[in-house]
């Protein structure tokens, strides 16, 4: 129950609509339970003439509050018999029994309706939890989990949460005061009988709990199996191109029904323990209610009992009154053990730690005035280190071009500069200052990043071109557009700058896609720039045009620039050559062709002379 509880707490906010809740439920309780006491006099009355009370009782106490209320009703009914006849008698009975279901369902619906609020606004802070903590954790917290996964936590994990827990929680909180109010009236009818009733219910307690015992287990795996299939369709819908042309359909397809087959038989195991909860409380219950029969009636006939044929009936209808609470209860009990897996996967992402923070007394940087200064860092993703003990200088106003082969480091130090990642050792300075002593947004509003992969969202050109600044005017964005080589395509377009490009910007070609990011790059103006190979996903024609754009962009500003593409560095005032994560070789573009080396080789293998 720990999960449920740390779920309760998002209920915090919705308190008020929790006690209201709570407060109908006790008075739908009342009324319940008073439906049926209601015709224990009457029974006495119209059977038995010798029940009729014909002096007005008295309050005693609270001990005595069943016989008062009783004997109270048994006198009212006994007058209106002897002065309108036993037809006024049984209309009186039969509107006070209609205000009490009239009122018992009033307050039913006002439980429920209060309720929604508390159990949609739980369900909407969950979701918006998630997806904060989604944008807040680190990009390595990805690196090792399935996409499909995450989004499994936020949408099926989620709802399992609201349909287990929080339908539950009018079970929980209606259903035992229903039953403290019934067992009231019970003790006060037959404590006997009442307490042969309490010894058979943990008997029927103990055989439910067995069976429940393993749907937490079972209902984990089916969740985590919910996230491995919708792994699979997120993979799919990314590489169907590459899934077609390699004829790999019947394999995916027959990877996915494994998937989905596994998902069944657990599914299928977790709803069987659940569909049994309801028969088999019910069987229990109507074994009981048999023996409670066997016993009373025995209590009644030899006189062991003060209780009276009538009081037995409404014993009965009381006890009856308990049945659907208990198997409510049996069956919330069972669904919270099946949400319970649920709410540990939503709980493993909310409450994991960010392990890039920022200091209690981080500073706002607003500008570049030096450099940046790589300083002796050292960086693994898992076991081998991809930088070790690396050091580079980069002044203000200066292009730094980074080349190597693949796995030499490059990258990660794309990743290093805007702290998405944390550096082993080591510290990466800007201008002195170590960037974990600078606020998290302020390091990154310095830097501008252009990728190999232009990430666009499903949403208008300007919208994305705005995506980092706020209030841009329309000749700003323009303006960026131009700098990137970008205006002349985006006034093409059916609806200019207000076109919306697709999903990852699909209605558009790769350069026009690259052009967009520059162009949003440019936008937000920053006085670092980070380019991890901009151009290298690109034709010729494409790539002639985006080199313009970047040649622009980069003008007076701090630029590290990562390239497969070596034709794209030649104006770099500095190129470093790495190799297994060290500096090689590092100079300008004639001083490295002519130290014939490392650099000299690569050129020579793009064919550049």
């Amino acid at each position: 129950m720990d999960y449920f509880k740390k779920i309760l707490r998002y209920a915090k906010p919705y308190s008020k609509y929790a006690w209201l809740n709570v407060l109908f439920n006790i008075l739908y309780a009342i009324f319940n339970v008073l439906s049926v006491l209601a015709f224990i006099p009457v029974l006495g009355i119209l059977f038995g003439k010798d029940e009729r009370v014909t002096t007005k009782p008295e309050f005693t106490g609270v001990k005595g509050i069943y016989d008062y209320v009783q004997n109270s009703l048994s006198y009212y009914v006994t007058q209106m018999m002897e002065t309108g006849g036993i037809e006024k008698a049984l209309l009186f009975i039969c509107v006070i029994s209609f205000a009490m279901f009239f009122f018992k369902n009033l307050f039913r619906y006002l439980a429920l309706y209060v309720l929604a609020f508390l159990r949609n606004g739980v369900v909407k802070d969950l979701r918006d939890g998630l997806y904060h903590k989604i944008l807040e954790l680190p990009i390595s917290y990805y690196s090792e989990k399935k996409k499909g996964d995450t989004i499994a936590r936020m949408t099926s994990d989620v709802q399992e949460v609201e349909n287990s827990f929080l339908n539950s929680l009018e079970a929980i909180v209606r259903e035992p005061l229903t039953i403290a109010f019934t067992l009231i009236s019970m003790f006060a009818i037959s404590t006997k009988l009442t307490l042969f009733a309490f010894i058979l219910l943990p008997v029927s307690g103990i055989i439910i709990s067995s069976i429940s015992k393993k749907l937490k287990a079972k209902s984990l795996l089916a969740q985590q199996e919910t996230g491995n299939f919708l792994s699979f369709i997120e993979e799919t819908l990314g590489g169907l191109k590459v899934i077609k042309s390699f004829t790999a359909e019947n394999k995916f397809d027959q990877k996915f029904q494994e998937s989905t087959g596994k998902f069944e038989k657990l599914m299928n195991s977790v709803l069987q323990r659940k569909s049994l909860a309801s028969p088999m409380s019910e069987f229990l219950g109507s074994a009981t209610i048999i023996l409670i029969l066997w016993y009373g009636g025995k209590l009644v006939l030899s006189g062991q009992d003060e209780m009276k044929p009538q009081e037995f009936l409404g014993y009965i209808g009381l006890f009856y009154l308990i049945l659907n609470p208990a198997k409510a209860i049996s069956k919330a009990f069972f669904s919270i053990q099946k949400g319970n897996a649920s709410a540990e996967r939503i709980m493993q992402i909310l409450e994991t730690e960010n392990s890039i923070k920022d200091k209690p007394n981080a500073i706002d940087k607003k500008t570049l005035e030096e450099n940046i200064e790589i300083k002796n860092i050292s960086f693994k993703y898992k076991d081998e280190y991809i930088l070790n003990d690396f050091s580079l200088d980069v002044p203000k106003g200066k292009t730094v071009a980074l080349v190597g082969q693949s796995g030499s480091g490059k990258s990660t130090l794309a990743n290093l500069i805007p702290r998405f990642y944390d550096v082993n050792q080591g510290e990466i300075n800007i201008d002195n200052i170590n960037i974990k002593d600078i606020k998290k947004e302020s390091l990154r509003d310095l830097i501008g990043l252009v990728t190999q992969e232009s990430i666009l969202f499903h949403d208008t050109v300007k919208n994305n071109i705005t995506l980092g600044v706020e209030n841009a005017t329309d000749e700003e964005i323009i303006t960026a557009a131009k700098i990137a080589n970008a205006h002349e395509f985006i006034k093409d377009l059916p609806q200019g700058y207000d076109t919306n490009i697709g999903d990852s910007g699909g209605t558009l070609s790769g350069g026009q896609r690259q052009r967009l990011s520059i162009a949003r790059a440019v936008l937000k103006n920053p006085p670092i720039m980070i380019l991890d190979e901009a151009t290298s996903a690109l034709d010729t024609e494409s790539e002639q045009l985006v080199q313009k754009a970047l040649e622009k962009m980069m003008e007076n500003r701090t630029s590290v620039v990562i390239a497969h593409r070596l034709s794209t560095i030649q104006k770099a005032d500095m190129i470093v050559v790495l190799q297994k994560g060290k500096i090689v070789e590092q100079g300008t573009h004639e001083d490295l062709l002519n130290k014939k080396d490392f650099y000299h080789k690569l050129v020579n293998m793009q064919s550049l002379g």
